[in-house]
Parts: C-alpha cells; sequence; structure tokens
C-alpha cells in the first residue's frame, strides 16, 4: 500500500511538472506558402493586409485592389550588414518558399521558407537579416475577402484581435523556457539567431546554435533563467485588461557569419518556430467582454499600425510604380 501512495504521489508530481509549460507555434512557414490570387499566387490570403487606402487618387479602383501585401515567404525581406552591402550581394540574397520531397523522413510535401545569402568572401564579419515585409502586428482583427475583393471582419472577429496569433505572434506569455526552431542545415559554420519582441515592444535576440550539420536538425534555446521550483520564484500580481497582453513576436532571423570563415553564397531552409513558456495569466470565461465595451488595446495599437502601413504602403507603392515602368522584355511585349 505504501508502494502504490509512492508511485501515485510521483505520478502526480510528474503530471504537474509536465503542464507548467504552454507550448506555440510562433510561426510555421508551410501556412505561409502563397495561395491568393488563385489564378496566379503571390500573396498569402490569411494574412494580407490591405494599403491601397494610402495610394492617393491618381490610380484606379482596379490598381487599388492590388495593392495587397502578406507574410508570404518570398515577401519577406533581407537586410544586410553594411559591409555586405554591394549591388550584387543584395541582388543573389534572396527568400524563397520551397516544398519538402514526397517521401522525405521529415516534413514531407510540407512548405518550408528557402534562404539564400551572398557573404563576402574577404575576412570581414557580415550579417543578414531576414524580416517580415511588415511589423507584424499584435492585436488586429480576422478579415476576409469579399466578393469584391475588399478585406472585411466578421462579426464574431470584431475585437478579438487574433488575426496573426501564430502568424508571428503568441500571447499570453509569462516566462520563456525554451525557444525551438527547425532548420535544415548544409555545414555551413554560421550562427543564427531570432529576435523576438515583447509587448513592450522591448526586442532580445536569442542566439540558437550554429549552422554547421547535414539535413534537418531542431534548434534549442533554453532560458538560463528559468526556475522551475514555484517556491522559489517571485510571486506577484498583475493587472489585467486594458494591459497589452503578454506575448512575443518575431521581428527577424539573422545568420552570422564570422569573418575567418569562408564567404560567398549560403543556403539553408526553415520550417518553423516554436516557444515554450509559463502562460502569463490563467486562460478564464471573464463575466464581461471588456475590449467589446472600451475598445481600448484596438485604440491603442490602431496608431502603430497605421504608421506601419503607411511605410509599408508607400514602398510597395514605389514598386508598384517602378513595376510599372520597367522594360517588359520580348517575352512581354504585345
Amino acid at each position: 500500500m505504501k508502494r502504490f501512495w509512492t508511485l501515485l504521489v510521483a505520478l502526480l508530481v510528474a503530471v504537474t511538472v509536465s503542464g507548467v509549460a504552454q507550448e506555440s507555434v510562433l510561426i510555421d512557414f508551410s501556412e505561409l506558402m502563397a495561395d491568393w490570387p488563385a489564378d496566379d499566387p503571390t500573396d498569402n490570403e490569411r494574412t494580407l493586409v490591405d494599403f491601397g487606402d494610402l495610394a492617393g487618387a491618381t490610380f484606379t479602383e482596379e490598381e487599388r485592389d492590388l495593392m495587397k501585401s502578406s507574410l508570404a515567404i518570398e515577401n519577406w525581406d533581407i537586410e544586410l550588414s553594411s559591409s555586405s552591402r554591394t549591388m550584387q550581394r543584395v541582388v543573389d540574397s534572396q527568400v524563397r518558399q520551397a516544398t519538402v520531397r514526397e517521401g522525405a523522413t521529415q516534413f514531407e510535401n510540407e512548405g518550408v521558407m528557402g534562404i539564400r545569402l551572398s557573404f563576402p568572401t574577404e575576412s570581414f564579419n557580415a550579417w543578414a537579416l531576414i524580416h517580415p515585409p511588415f511589423e507584424i502586428p499584435a492585436f488586429q482583427d480576422v478579415d476576409e475577402l469579399d466578393g469584391d475583393g475588399n478585406l472585411v471582419v466578421p462579426d464574431d472577429e470584431q475585437g478579438v484581435g487574433r488575426k496573426f496569433d501564430n502568424y508571428g505572434v503568441v500571447k499570453n506569455v509569462g516566462t520563456l523556457r525554451t525557444v525551438s526552431m527547425n532548420v535544415y542545415g548544409l555545414n555551413y559554420p554560421y550562427r543564427i539567431s531570432l529576435i523576438l519582441q515583447d509587448e513592450n515592444h522591448n526586442t532580445r535576440e536569442v542566439l540558437m546554435g550554429n549552422l554547421e550539420f547535414d539535413g534537418w536538425n531542431e534548434l534549442t534555446w533554453e532560458n538560463p533563467n528559468y526556475v522551475q521550483d514555484v517556491r522559489n520564484r517571485e510571486v506577484r500580481q498583475q493587472p489585467l485588461y486594458p494591459r497589452l497582453s503578454p506575448m512575443r513576436k518575431l521581428v527577424g532571423i539573422r545568420i552570422y557569419r564570422d569573418g575567418s570563415q569562408e564567404g560567398g553564397d549560403f543556403v539553408s531552409y526553415i520550417k518553423d518556430i516554436n516557444l515554450t513558456y509559463d502562460l502569463a495569466t490563467l486562460d478564464v470565461e471573464r463575466d464581461i467582454d471588456d475590449e467589446a465595451v472600451w475598445g481600448i488595446l484596438q485604440e491603442r495599437e490602431q496608431a502603430r499600425r497605421q504608421a506601419e502601413l503607411r511605410r509599408l504602403g508607400n514602398v510597395q507603392i514605389l514598386r508598384f510604380l517602378e513595376q510599372r515602368r520597367m522594360y517588359p522584355g520580348p517575352e512581354n511585349m504585345q
């Protein structure tokens, strides 16, 4: 009987400890493959944002309808360190969507982000930052395309603000326990890191490790300051609404090349990024929907979202105009 109770207590302790951490997908690039428009997909419908209203009166309604962007893989940008930023290296550094072959031991037929970087061959340090085409909003309502191609928010999504949840944003994050990512390496001795931002707009760079391996590998960062025993933690209550829920969002992915290492072209692939963390607050059904009554979070985030959308819109409009001015080439001429 004593042994039975010992085993029962051990089992309860194991269940309790295993339930401490919550695991969520921060971003999965297989969900960001281009699927819109249907005839020639260039964007990801789930993460579309519309900047046509910023274009001015000189554009037609048809042109405004085209002025959308998304987190589709090939929309992501690459920023090279100043020592690497020559015209040819900028042109050669690209992000492309790729699909894992059928029959592969991992991620069969799933989409991944392919990265090609062009590093200097000279002996000085360099880095490249792969980042989304716009700052991922932490609090934006899910919308969908109507019959006229306009993005509208369904009634049941008004004020919920979860458009980018698990598309670069994870909410209700207390203490981070681990950060992991699935990366395909090709034996390059470079290092990779993630840049994350919290609800107070503080950023932190997390070094994930090096890429000197062949094939898929799960790189994991473990929080060295994570306290496992609750008795050793500082316990305090936090105000709730209208504080923005504690969260983490992805700012970018950085690749480092040391000056002593061989430069030139570099290729890798990333499948997903995942977080393990303690909950900041328990998910309970509240008696009153605070945001539906006050709308404070929407209002607070609107200014930041509009500023970022304006920046995105200006860049995209300039690219749109430049595309129209470009020589089409004999194959595209009527």
